[in-house]
């Protein structure tokens, strides 16, 4: 097989994130008051994978609008075709890639990979979208297959704030608080077993994610992860 060449964004959406973050950086700190640490825990220049929680749609942008260096994101693939705040365009134009989620998405894994191996970082939901309420709700196993085809470390990224109300709330003039954490780069067991325990195994790897987050969220954000049954893999 012929080696990919290194993947570069393109131009056109590099030139589209310079000037959007900008933009949204000042209505976000016009409309809220905004609060973020762990900037220290990014490993700069180099390839890993960023996993937030997801509550609606405010979300995205405002991640990556305070992201302090490129990062590729991995979005649900319905999101092109959806009308609604022009959320189609924005992802058209800051390069996103699509994932067709509750299923096995070989092009949009190679995609990733080669992006990770190239060494850019990459941001994803593993809860494979918004979940509209704080609590979270069980991981999917497709960061663990990304993890497994890439081998790099995952950054716990924990948002508080971003309810679906925000932007109403907003615009009353209450500017509500939106809080960024990130946690410490974590390395993912190696996935075992075949069959069904592989199955069992890359979920543990999904959930080990989730419990990370977790830990940097207010307890009623915890959802799913806050009962025992959800078993911590140590890392």
């Amino acid at each position: 097989m012929q080696a990919l060449d290194r993947y570069t964004p393109p131009p056109g959406n590099l030139l589209a994130r310079a000037i959007l973050r900008p933009i949204f950086r000042g209505l976000f700190r016009l409309l809220a008051q905004i609060r973020i640490d762990g900037l220290e825990n990014i490993p700069r220049g180099t390839a890993y994978i960023a996993a937030f929680n997801h509550v609606s749609t405010f979300d995205p942008p405002f991640l990556l609008t305070f992201w302090p260096e490129e990062i590729e994101v991995l979005g649900a693939s319905d999101i092109w075709n959806r009308a609604g705040f022009g959320q189609n365009l924005l992802v058209r134009l800051f390069g996103g890639i699509p994932v067709h989620r509750g299923q096995y998405d070989r092009q949009a894994l190679e995609r990733v990979t080669h992006i990770l191996k190239s060494g850019f970082p990459l941001l994803i939901s593993p809860e494979g979208g918004r979940t509209r309420i704080s609590a979270m709700r069980r991981a999917r196993p497709g960061i663990a297959f990304i993890v497994e085809a890439s081998s790099v470390p995952v950054l716990p990224v924990g948002i508080v704030g971003t309810s679906t109300d925000f932007f109403s709330r907003a615009i009353r003039g209450q500017r509500p608080t939106l809080e960024l954490h990130i946690g410490k780069p974590i390395h993912l067991p190696a996935v075992t077993g075949k069959g069904e325990a592989k199955r069992l195994s890359r979920q543990q790897n999904a959930d080990l994610v989730m419990h990370h987050i977790a830990s940097l969220l207010p307890k009623e954000y915890h959802g799913v992860y806050s009962q025992p049954q959800i078993a911590q893999t140590s890392v």
